[in-house]
């Protein structure tokens, strides 16, 4: 890897993003493998995060990637009331170009040898097929088929999450649960989207989509032809009576230009990081539109893929997923009686919760080894 710079250190300790335990880079030249671990925090338990593979633009940015995916994976576990701890991995290179058995069988043993401290699982770049050639080098590794022991594709339960924390957020904007009557914008319906407007209607709201892939939308329409499609996000955003957006696409779809053209009441989507920058909470607050935190609603997934390390129960997690409903009430709560916006109500309290797990170990009585 190139030399890091004085920024990228900086970054690495500075107080202000809670520190990361440890960060490890990993190369492995036979393979090609250049990639970088980063365990954000241990306090309730092993980290878990998944492997993203790209192609950066730089080893910098893959290294600030690695620490802020994994810094929000502390916050995600937290929330979804798992006793695991954050982290994130990126594996730097067009995995088209240069994934092959070999690096990932190189990657599975830098996984290995952190001993437990750090779980992995798929993200953008891979997949379930990936994790169970990672799994051949290492015990630490979820997300896995079926046929291995594993839960398989977890965007089922990410949709499902998503739809428990829109029925929590129109019991804390119009005293009901439920989504009847109600019209709902999905933006991206493939692996999770789709999942989610199953939920939506039959629960009886009104779908508006749209998606860039045309295949996506002709899933859809195929078996829903009473949903409504839009010609783009933009014009989606500003459809006519609408109750919630839902944005399952990329990141960073709430935005300086985005949020004043919002005519939805509830914002509440499956997409990570949909914050473009620190300060748009706010702008969502000042308008009036409730914000569902990304990193909250959208756990069922990781719910999922943390359930393999006891032995997959698919309606154990779902039961778990359930409670992303309770979750979401108690963060709007908080968020009323500390007057500040959801997502920052929900940071305080998965912090409390990391807080209250490092003081418990810090009290615990030695342990005599012998």
């Amino acid at each position: 890897m190139t030399e890091m710079t004085d920024g990228v250190l900086h970054t690495l300790f500075r107080s202000e993003q809670g520190g990361h335990e440890q960060v490890v880079l990993c190369q492995d030249r036979a393979t090609g493998l250049k990639a970088v671990i980063a365990i954000h925090s241990t306090a309730l338990g092993p980290a878990l995060g998944g492997t993203r593979f790209h192609a950066y633009a730089s080893d910098e940015e893959a290294v600030l990637d690695a620490l802020n995916l994994s810094r929000g994976m502390s916050y995600k576990n937290a929330l979804a009331g798992l006793d695991l701890g954050g982290g994130k991995a990126v594996i730097i290179g067009d995995p088209d170009v240069l994934k092959s058995e070999e690096l990932l069988l190189a990657y599975g043993r830098f996984v290995e040898s952190l001993g437990g401290r750090y779980v992995t699982a798929c993200d953008v770049g891979t997949y379930v097929a990936d994790m169970d050639v990672v799994a051949r080098e290492t015990r630490w590794a979820t997300g896995r088929s079926p046929e291995n022991g594993g839960a398989g594709d977890s965007s089922v339960l990410t949709a499902f999450g998503v739809f428990q924390g829109m029925r929590a957020s129109a019991q804390h904007l119009w005293g009901d649960p439920t989504l009847r009557g109600r019209k709902v914008a999905v933006a991206g319906v493939g692996k999770v989207g789709h999942y989610l407007v199953e939920h939506l209607l039959e629960d009886g709201a009104e779908v508006v989509i749209t998606d860039v892939r045309e295949e996506s939308l002709r899933r859809v329409l195929d078996k829903h032809p009473q949903v409504t499609v839009a010609a783009d996000t933009d014009a989606l955003i500003r459809t006519e009576g609408l109750d919630i957006y839902a944005p399952c696409a990329l990141g960073g779809a709430l935005n300086d230009a985005s949020v004043p053209a919002l005519t939805a009441k509830v914002v509440c989507g499956a997409a990570n990081n949909q914050l473009a920058h620190p300060g748009v909470e706010k702008d969502l607050a000042d308008r009036g539109i409730l914000y569902a935190p990304d990193y909250v609603v959208n756990a069922g997934g990781v719910i999922q893929v943390a359930d393999e390390l006891h032995g997959f129960d698919f309606d154990r997690c779902k039961a778990k997923a359930t409670k992303i409903f309770d979750t979401t009430l108690e963060i709007f709560a908080r968020a009323k009686a500390d007057g500040i916006p959801p997502a920052a109500a929900a940071d305080r309290i998965a912090e409390q919760r990391m807080a209250d797990a490092r003081a418990a170990k810090g009290s615990a009585p030695a342990v005599d080894p012998s």
